[in-house]
């Protein structure tokens, strides 16, 4: 008899831990894209998709942790398990869902051109003829470019970090680059470096490429953690949380999902 409460003991510890473990989901995200994903000085993780995901996971009741990796092997890492869910200010696009599965979308940014204030470009194939405009590797921004202003004369450079197109397009090797609006803003122009520099003309658009919104990417087939982070979605956008997070990291953007 002592045996069997022994075992019985045994396997209900087993089943909680099993439970346990099953609470636990691990975001995977690039930490070099102010004001979506960074580290302070101490080597922080914070910025808007940080207090999201952390505000997500509250909701959802997940245990939840941050593996880094570069925004151009993010979709491999995810489908090689070395995390759970992509949280990195991914947008939704139909060749992206080739590949892996998307949550509803959470919010929304606009692309548009940084470049000089008086360089008279325009974010157009004729504007930017001859130009050498910087992107990040492996964004929507690089498909964008490559489909509408490659082909038509303009030189189009990718980038593992956007910090890096900031620093070439300073010292005069770009003149340009194609970003997410608030990126552009909090990680370049409100900086010291940007100075002489603005967003040039209105976002660019093409619904096809640009997608539909920004989501988390799940692993194809995560069906109940996709239901569970719905579910937690809805909430944070109904109760105005997604709004509050907006004004604080971003200056001016619309970021509901139309």
């Amino acid at each position: 008899m002592k045996k069997l409460s022994l075992f019985m003991l045994t396997l209900g510890v087993l089943s909680s831990a099993s439970a346990f473990a099953a609470e636990q989901m691990r975001f995977g995200l690039e930490a070099e894209y102010p004001p979506f994903e960074s580290k302070n000085a101490k080597g922080e993780l914070e910025g808007f998709d940080i207090e999201l995901g952390n505000t997500i996971c509250k909701v959802a009741q997940l245990q939840c942790s941050w593996v880094e990796s570069s925004f151009d092997t993010l979709i491999p890492a995810l489908d090689a398990k070395k995390f759970d869910v992509i949280n990195s200010a991914m947008n939704i696009t139909e060749k992206r869902k080739e590949t892996i599965d998307f949550t509803n979308p959470i919010y929304r940014i606009p692309s548009q051109l940084v470049a000089r204030a008086d360089s008279g470009l325009e974010p157009t194939a004729e504007g930017l003829k001859g130009k050498n405009i910087g992107v990040l590797q492996a964004s929507i921004q690089e498909v964008y470019a490559k489909a509408h202003w490659e082909p038509k004369g303009i030189t189009i450079t990718s980038y593992k970090d956007q910090n890096m197109v900031y620093n070439d397009m300073v010292n005069g090797r770009l003149d340009g680059t194609l970003v997410m609006a608030a990126a552009g803003q909090a990680g370049f122009l409100d900086k010291p470096e940007g100075k002489g520099y603005a967003f040039i003309g209105k976002p660019v658009e093409d619904t096809k490429i640009l997608g539909s919104g920004i989501g988390f990417g799940l692993r194809k087939g995560d069906d109940a953690l996709k239901a569970k982070l719905n579910a937690a979605i809805d909430q944070v956008q109904a109760d105005g949380t997604v709004t509050t997070l907006a004004k604080k990291y971003f200056k001016g953007f619309d970021v509901s999902v139309k």
